[in-house]
């Protein structure tokens, strides 16, 4: 039976690759037939999500920096957001309640509230799940997005608390040990090499941290996110991160089932979820509102509030604690998970094309931004450069510093993560922080005298992006992208960038020269060219 779950999930994730429509989707729409079939949910599968969940917010504990939680921006919002969204939906369900509409006749407004209260929160793992995707983990409106999820999820764990009674043993105290242990934590990590020893570690650690918060009565979810934030900042954090992206990857897809499997609506159920989804375009109004009157910018704020559109699997615990504790029907957890199902499915299409959107109707969206953004916001500036090298991972700070060698100061490189470009810029690189697919950038950034722009960038997608924003932005000099697979080189040259250099292919050939002029056989242009032929 574990397996024909797999294989359904499998064809329909498959199937709607090939219409070039996000995976998850699919994962979704399997459960919900499988569940038309007969299947049912099992403690194997859900083992499975519960897995990947685990993974997901230790990784997210790898990137996060506790400081940002208690920016305005993060915190005023998501605080904000909650209230006015729960006070707000409470009123409209209390309506609803006084017509007579079936499932809503005997709510009481406490259980209008607990309903409100579910739909408040965000998913964790769709919008980790389409951030990644798109590359966008690092970039300012990605980091304001994981700072509310983390914000929302630790109201989830208050709120269990409270209405479960189960308070954290006096053990819990002792967690705050923690703190002090962080650095043999990380000396483990040093420790633990660039093999299957390294994410092995990592599932010990977020494991570890599930469990041992678990066993003094504190939800396990929020151990693995801890264990992660104490080894965040590590130089191997971002490595260890990667090496567990296809573990949680795998393991989330079991998640995406379980929604599905979690029980079969009727019409009467589907149609409420279906009024539920539009209440999604209050959730995105509001969560602008709110980013655009603490001074974000338009653009980040529009593509914070898009990607946060959804509900949550939190909203799915807060329901089933709802309905044990006997002040919600059962039927409401039906609704709570097809209403979360279709909110995946709006925010995985909506965002496909959140740029494009953006720059379509970007002078609209502006009118709301602030006069004055905030200090993080302010646009960077270039000065006297020739060469911009877009992307300071391992591939661009490499390209960097040979080509400083030649250009010096006229060569600048650009990060959309800012605390890599501060690192970047304590060690002397002429580095600025910039997400390359904001065409406001562009437009604001002085790029007249800039001949070359080096996209140093693992997605073709995104790399296709900044091309075309480059273009729209009136650049006119030559661009300059790196491509994995051969496949992905002619995609790039229809977008209109000037050189691709293949990866593996440029790598083979740069150690090739190099090797050879250590015994003297390559000191003439003619070995260079049959080299390179």
């Amino acid at each position: 039976m574990d397996y024909i779950l797999l294989l359904f999930a499998f064809i329909f994730g498959l199937g709607f690759k090939f219409l070039n429509l996000p995976p998850l989707i699919g994962y979704l729409l399997a459960g919900f037939v499988l569940n038309a079939w007969g299947f049912e949910n099992n403690d194997t599968l859900q083992a499975f999500a519960d897995t990947g969940i685990t993974i997901m917010l230790f990784t997210i504990g790898l990137k996060l920096n506790v400081k940002d939680l208690l920016k305005p921006e993060i915190l005023v919002t998501s605080l904000s957001h909650t209230i006015i969204w729960v006070t707000s939906i409470s009123a409209i369900l209390v309506m609803l309640s006084v017509f007579g509409i079936p499932y809503f006749i005997h709510l009481s407004l406490t259980s209008s509230a607990l309903i409100a209260f579910a739909f408040s929160f965000s998913s964790t793992v769709c919008v980790v799940k389409i951030l990644e995707e798109s590359g966008e983990m690092r970039t300012r409106h990605g980091k304001i997005a994981i700072g509310i999820l983390v914000v929302q999820d630790i109201l989830a764990v208050l709120f269990l608390v409270f209405a479960t009674g189960k308070i954290p043993s006096i053990y819990a105290l002792g967690l705050f040990a923690l703190i002090p242990l962080a650095p043999l934590l990380k000396k483990l990590l040093s420790q633990s090499g660039h093999g299957e020893l390294l994410p092995l570690t990592g599932l010990i650690m977020a494991f570890g941290g599930y469990h041992l918060f678990e066993l003094v009565g504190v939800k396990g979810d929020l151990g693995a996110l801890i264990f992660g934030v104490l080894l965040a900042g590590h130089a191997k954090s971002n490595e260890l991160s990667k090496s567990l992206l296809s573990f949680k990857d795998l393991f989330l897809i079991g998640f995406f089932l379980t929604i599905g499997l979690t029980a079969l609506p009727n019409l009467q159920m589907t149609l409420i979820a279906l009024g539920f989804t539009l209440l999604l375009p209050i959730k995105f109004g509001l969560f602008f509102i709110l980013f655009t009157q603490v001074r974000l910018r338009a653009r980040t704020s529009y593509l914070a509030s898009l990607i946060m559109n959804n509900y949550s699997e939190f909203g799915l615990i807060v329901g089933a604690v709802s309905v044990s504790i006997g002040l919600l029907a059962d039927t409401w957890l039906v609704i709570l998970a097809m209403s979360t199902s279709f909110s995946f499915v709006v925010t995985s299409l909506l965002y496909k094309k959140s740029h494009d959107h953006y720059n379509k109707h970007k002078e609209i969206i502006k009118r709301y931004s602030k006069d004055q953004p905030l200090p993080e916001d302010i646009y960077p500036t270039l000065t006297n450069a020739q060469v911009l090298v877009v992307g300071m991972g391992r591939v661009g700070k490499g390209a960097f510093t040979s080509l400083s060698r030649v250009l010096g100061e006229r060569v600048y490189g650009m990060d959309a993560d800012a605390q890599k470009v501060q690192k970047l810029q304590r060690n002397d690189f002429n580095a600025i922080v910039g997400d390359g697919e904001n065409i406001d950038l562009w437009e604001n950034l002085d790029i007249q005298h800039v001949k070359l722009v080096m996209l140093a960038l693992p997605s073709i997608e995104d790399s296709s992006n900044i091309t075309n924003q480059l273009r729209a932005a009136g650049y006119e000099g030559k661009i300059a992208a790196i491509a994995r697979y051969e496949d992905e080189v002619e995609p790039l040259m229809e977008k209109g960038v000037d050189r691709v250099f293949n990866f593996f292919t440029e790598a083979g050939l740069g150690f090739a020269e190099e090797s050879l002029e250590m015994i003297d056989a390559i000191n003439t242009a003619e070995t260079s060219a049959k080299l390179k032929a």
